[in-house]
């Protein structure tokens, strides 16, 4: 997978093969340059599609290179590692300060120029993991790692650069190590740490950044930016991926479409700040990064430390947005979920949040328990309100102890009493956060995140835990580890309902409190690691008001995630359709809930609700004893037909055929369609939306993925249609719609 040829001068070129593409990259007078990602070529040396920008005045050369190539410049080379202050004037992906070492002068400190040079390489089978933060996992056999050494000749500083190529997957596993190595014993600030850059130099037609954006319960809509010279970006410094920017961004062109076009696609496995950017050139090249949003972030580094940057993961497609999605699909569902919940299949849910909120008891709970054994649910779920004297908003987080007014029988009895009707139970927490009303903060008002002297801000009636504090995750394990070792709890949604403000921790010294943001970010990850591990056997799903923490870092640890606050089901069309550019359906929690339904006020068919809540992990929320005796039947139907749809929507490969956004056929009406088929190509499931009908609308489609050579009968009509018909003449689905209707199409191969 990993080939190093060497060039005339004798330095070494490298090409990875990862999937069907090719990822170049080679080291030019002692600087490591990038030189093609694309589809997969034959050559290895490609060292002639370098740039060589003829003599410009006002762009510095290196004295190293100048007789050899004085047509070299730091300024147009295409660096694997873009470093700041010797000659690159774009965005660089590292930055340091040189502090002074305990009182004693030297001539870099205070500096921020690094000048990165190649020394050595390293090729290993698999992929090392990465210390204690989430990553992609691949065996020996899967996968080779690249493993380069630069060096500052100046100062010492090492950095060490690690690329992942797999046997099966079109995609490259970035990151960063940087040590403080310096000569000189002195310590250093880093002000940047970019996971992943990478340099293309001919992008045509115009190029375009992909990205999804949002807010809350409107979470990961697609939008594409064109590029023009200067920086295009996108990022968060909310403490958390958010709701408003998720960590991936793909470049392409104009003509890229769900089928054709070049399509890169960069995922950061983080769940904190971040930023993706992307900047034009004077001559067209496009630098890509990925990384630690440097807004309020520096690291300590003393001699000897290193520092681990997030993972970035890049994926290639030249057959458009579909098969970049695939890909991520199936790399983030094998080898970034873990667990006995990987592969398991999940249990369909009811919730209770949406039917109760807040006012329940244990009558109450098994009210709504007993209609759902009887539909054929498989789980309860007891959202926020079990615990402390939480009664509203406003008290008792962090009090995680069974609240006996509203469970009287104890939390072991409740369980008992739904396991006994044949119902596995989860349970609601949020344990980064803390209500001042509350016996935690009473007792440890230093535990949240403040600024001394500083009001603090509130939302939701709460504050934020200081998560970098190891006292601090001692308390939240213990607690926690009570409550789920005192009965059979087989699952546990863990929230996350605000942002971080007054980003301050007292037991961080002054000069390492910009860390905090970072620190916040790996203490949570700490937790989660030893929950999981301590309670292997839960299914873990994450939450933060929706989606406002949906990041591939989060998957490591939680298979599936709340997808949106939003339950709509013509709102979640728009949300889910935009997750699955880089999310598998298996990791979305998607609910049939009440109507009209709580966010919007919109009546949207029984039938239509189960429609698009089977676009993943799919459950309910709603108040099942307020149901007809119709829709309890529709509910049976519809866990049944999950059941019989779940291998393909949940393991197969997703087609994205109609987008809400685009114009269909001309119509002015709006509608979408999307259809799982399995990998072996022996079943589909088209599920197909009319949002906003039209006057006398005709609808054609044309099916995607199949086998050309196969036939198919539809389930429901008998009817067996030539695989290569369905995709190139397609399915008349023209009926009279109304708002909101829609429909289902299951394929077997006969």
């Amino acid at each position: 997978m990993i080939h190093v040829h060497h060039s005339q001068r004798g330095e070494p070129i490298f090409h990875l093969k990862s999937g069907d593409s090719s990822y170049v990259l080679s080291v030019f007078h002692g600087y490591l340059l990038h030189l093609y990602c694309g589809a997969q070529v034959s050559d290895d040396d490609l060292e002639y599609l370098l740039v060589q920008i003829p003599h410009d005045s006002v762009v510095p050369r290196p004295s190293h290179t100048y007789e050899e190539n004085k047509w070299f410049s730091c300024d147009a080379a295409t660096f694997e590692y873009p470093a700041n202050g010797c000659g690159d004037f774009r965005p660089s992906a590292i930055a340091v300060k040189m502090m002074e070492a305990h009182g004693n002068s030297s001539a870099f400190a205070g500096t921020t120029a690094t000048d990165l040079r190649y020394v050595s390489y390293e090729i290993v089978n698999g992929k090392p993991q990465v210390d204690k933060q989430p990553a992609v996992y691949a065996s020996d056999e899967e996968a080779q790692t690249l493993i380069i050494t630069c060096e500052d000749p100046a100062t010492k500083l090492t950095v060490k650069l690690y690329y992942t190529a797999f046997r099966d997957f079109s995609a490259i596993c970035r990151r960063t190590v940087i040590e403080n190595s310096c000569k000189e014993q002195l310590p250093l600030d880093i002000l940047r740490a970019y996971s992943a850059s990478v340099d293309f130099t001919s992008i045509e037609p115009q190029p375009q950044l992909l990205h999804l954006w949002g807010t809350w319960a409107r979470e990961r809509h697609v939008e594409r930016t064109p590029l023009a010279h200067g920086t295009v970006s996108v990022s968060s410094k909310r403490g958390a991926s958010s709701h408003y920017h998720n960590p991936f961004a793909a470049l392409v062109t104009e003509e890229t479409t769900e089928t054709h076009g070049m399509a890169v696609g960069l995922s950061l496995i983080y769940s904190g700040n971040f930023e993706i950017s992307a900047d034009t050139d004077p001559y067209g090249t496009v630098r890509l990064m990925a990384g630690i949003n440097p807004s309020d972030f520096t690291w300590r580094l003393e001699p000897g430390e290193s520092f681990v940057t997030p993972e970035a993961v890049l994926v290639f497609s030249d057959e458009g947005l579909g098969k970049m999605s695939r890909t991520f699909h199936k790399l983030y569902r094998s080898h970034l979920c873990r667990g006995e919940w990987r592969d398991k299949t999940r249990p369909v849910l009811v919730n209770n949040w949406e039917a109760t909120y807040f006012d329940f008891d244990d009558e109450k709970i098994l009210s709504i328990a007993k209609e759902a054994a009887d539909c054929g649910i498989e789980m309860f779920v007891l959202d926020d309100g079990w615990f402390g004297q939480r009664n509203s908003d406003k008290s008792s987080l962090g009090d995680w102890f069974v609240n006996e007014d509203k469970i009287r029988c104890g939390m072991k009895k409740l369980v008992e009493q739904i396991n006994a009707l044949g119902l596995k139970f989860g349970l609601w927490f949020e344990p980064e956060m803390v209500s001042p009303v509350s016996e935690l903060y009473k007792a440890h008002p230093d535990w949240c995140l403040h600024i001394e002297g500083r009001e603090k801000s509130i939302a939701r009636d709460q504050y934020v835990l200081d998560m970098t504090r190891q006292d601090v995750r001692d308390y939240l394990f213990e607690r926690m580890s009570a409550i789920l070792s005192s009965a059979n709890i087989e699952y546990v949604k863990w929230d996350f309902n605000r942002n971080l403000t007054e980003v301050g921790s007292g037991w961080l010294p002054a000069e390492r409190r910009q860390e905090t943001f970072h620190r916040f970010v790996l203490g949570t990850y700490e937790l989660l690691d030893r929950l999981t591990t301590a309670f292997p056997q839960i299914l873990l799903e994450g939450c933060s008001s929706g989606g406002g923490r949906y990041d591939p870092a989060m998957l490591y640890y939680s298979p599936q995630y709340w997808t949106s606050d939003d339950t709509d089901a013509m709102e979640r069309v728009d949300i889910q359709l935009g997750t699955s550019m880089v999310y598998p359906a298996s990791s979305m929690s998607c609910h049939v809930s009440a109507c009209p339904n709580h966010q919007t006020g919109r009546m949207t068919s029984f039938r239509t609700r189960g429609h698009v809540a089977m676009g993943g992990a799919f459950g309910y929320e709603l108040d099942l004893t307020a149901l007809s005796d119709e829709e309890k039947e529709l509910i049976r139907q519809q866990v049944d037909e999950y059941h019989r749809y779940y291998n393909v929507i949940n393991r197969g490969d997703l087609y994205r055929l109609i987008m809400p956004n685009d114009t269909y056929n001309g119509k002015q009406g709006k509608c979408a369609a999307w259809m799982y088929v399995s990998e072996d190509k022996s079943e589909a499931l088209l599920t197909f939306v009319v949002m906003r009908t039209s006057v006398k609308p005709v609808y054609f489609l044309k099916l995607q993925g199949l086998d050309p050579m196969a036939q198919y009968r539809d389930e429901e009509s008998g009817r067996i249609y030539h695989g290569d018909t369905l995709m190139k003449a397609g399915l008349n689905l023209t009926r009279r719609y109304t708002d909101g209707d829609s429909m289902v199409v299951h394929l077997k191969k006969v």
